[in-house]
Formats: structure tokens, C-alpha cells, sequence
């Protein structure tokens, strides 16, 4: 069993001076004096406009991007872990891109079941039950045998979370979840997160550690997330939704859709 999971109090991920460098160019700061710390079992959104880092961000926390300097802890260890022998902890990690990132000619349950194919030696257990499950889970069992080019992007969003899911993931880090969905999927996509924040039977009643990224904070009012946003190549905790309504900063209110406090 993984340390972290057995004391709570170790940190999955801390960040400590970081600069985060583009995905498409590691070389070009985009966030500077990341310091964040998100404790085994929270669940985190940040919010941010578009272009504000909120991908580049998750993307070395998911160990794809080298941060250009500070020091990144993953579980309590000196990382991201990018060589082939840390290949256990990264997998501890799942990422679900904007738009699931499908392979679109492979269908529904071939685009699942490709971390198997490559780690299922890491997975254990019954790996057909696990596939039954996660098409349970995010409703996709109808649509196994759908190309996944054919689906909409609500359903390929969905496609893209259970092949995160499939290996049961510890960390949880979800890019722009809520983004281009109507109502009904994003009450669905709020009902699961919380599900697995809170111990879903599929992880084994363990809860999963989360991080969100969004342009709009306003879905996760009333619930129990930790908030933080980016903007000017900086990330600022921001605490509780109860607690926005303190702030005056025009962007975070911005992000919330409410107008902005008149100046004085």
C-alpha cells in the first residue's frame, strides 16, 4: 500500500518557487513562484481565463512537463519522476485532457483499455470487471463498440475520464472539465467528482485526490473544494467558495460571473 495513502498528512503534491514551462515549448515560463500544496484526499479547482497556464500547470503535475526550476514533490518525493524507473508513481496519476484527446479511429472501449494494454500488469485484480465497471461508472456501456470520432464532445469528455480512471488513479487532475457541456453533463460530471472525492466503490471506497482547472468557478459554489486561480503568471489560493464573497479583485469576481466591486 502506497505511503501517502496510509498517512493522510503527507502532501500527494507539493510545489515549492516552481516555474512552469508551455507544454509546447518547456523552455517559455508561463507560471513563476508556484508555491501550492494539495493534501492527500482534497479536491482543488483553479480557475483561470484561457491562455492563463491552467494546462501547463497540470501538465507537470502529471510529470509530461519538466518545470523549468523550483522543487516539485510528487507523494512526498523528489520529482516529477520522469525516468522510465518512476514509471509506478506517474502512473498513481491520472490526467484527463480538454476533450478527452481520443484516438478517435479506435472505438469507445479500445481507447480504454490502452493503459492496460501498457500497465496492466500494474492494475491487478479482474481487468474485465474493472473495464465493466468504469463503462458503468461514466455510462458508457452502450457505447463501447462507437468509433470514438463519432461521439460528441460531452461523450468523448466521459471516454476520456474512464481511461484515466481505469488504472485507479490516487490523483485525479482534470483539464477545463465542465468546458463546452450543457446542464445535464455538467450535473453529472459534478455528481461523479464528488463521488470519487468522497470514496467511490470503483476506487474502492478510497478517496481520489482532485484537481479541476475552469474558466468559471461557479459550478462548485456550495461545495466542498479548495479554490485557487491563476492569472499574471501566478497562482493564488483563494480558500472556500463562502469566502469569495470577500474578495474585490475584478478577475476573481470574473470568474464567479458577477460583476466587479465599483472602485471607491
Amino acid at each position: 500500500m502506497h505511503t501517502s495513502f496510509l498517512n493522510p498528512k503527507i502532501p500527494s503534491i507539493q510545489m515549492t518557487g516552481l516555474t512552469v514551462g508551455a507544454h509546447d515549448d518547456p523552455t517559455a515560463p508561463v507560471l513563476v513562484e508556484v508555491n501550492w500544496m494539495v493534501g492527500t484526499g482534497e479536491y482543488w479547482v483553479l480557475g483561470g481565463m484561457e491562455a492563463s497556464g491552467k494546462t501547463d500547470l497540470l501538465a507537470t503535475a502529471a510529470g509530461l512537463t519538466k518545470p523549468i526550476q523550483g522543487q516539485y514533490r510528487l507523494f512526498d518525493q523528489e520529482g516529477p519522476a520522469f525516468g522510465d524507473q518512476f514509471m509506478a508513481e506517474r502512473l498513481r496519476i491520472g490526467l484527463v485532457f480538454d476533450g478527452g484527446q481520443l484516438f478517435h479511429r479506435l472505438t469507445v472501449l479500445e481507447n480504454i483499455v490502452l493503459p492496460l494494454r501498457y500497465h496492466g500488469e500494474r492494475a491487478g485484480g479482474d481487468l474485465a470487471g474493472k473495464i465493466a465497471a468504469v463503462l458503468e461508472l461514466t455510462e458508457l456501456s452502450e457505447k463501447a463498440d462507437f468509433l470514438a470520432g463519432t461521439l460528441g464532445r460531452a461523450w468523448q469528455k466521459r471516454v476520456g475520464l474512464a481511461r484515466a480512471l481505469v488504472l485507479q488513479p490516487e490523483i485525479l487532475l482534470l483539464d477545463n472539465a465542465l468546458g463546452g457541456l450543457d446542464s445535464r453533463h455538467c450535473q453529472w460530471w459534478l455528481d461523479v467528482l464528488d463521488q470519487l472525492s468522497e470514496g467511490h466503490p470503483f476506487m474502492s471506497g478510497r478517496p481520489t485526490t482532485l484537481v479541476v482547472t475552469a474558466e468559471d468557478l461557479r459550478p462548485w459554489k456550495n461545495r466542498t473544494v479548495h479554490l485557487a486561480i491563476l492569472q499574471k503568471g501566478r497562482l493564488a489560493v483563494l480558500g472556500r467558495h463562502a469566502q469569495m464573497a470577500e474578495i474585490s479583485d475584478p478577475h476573481v469576481r470574473e470568474l464567479l460571473a458577477e460583476q466587479p466591486y465599483a472602485a471607491a
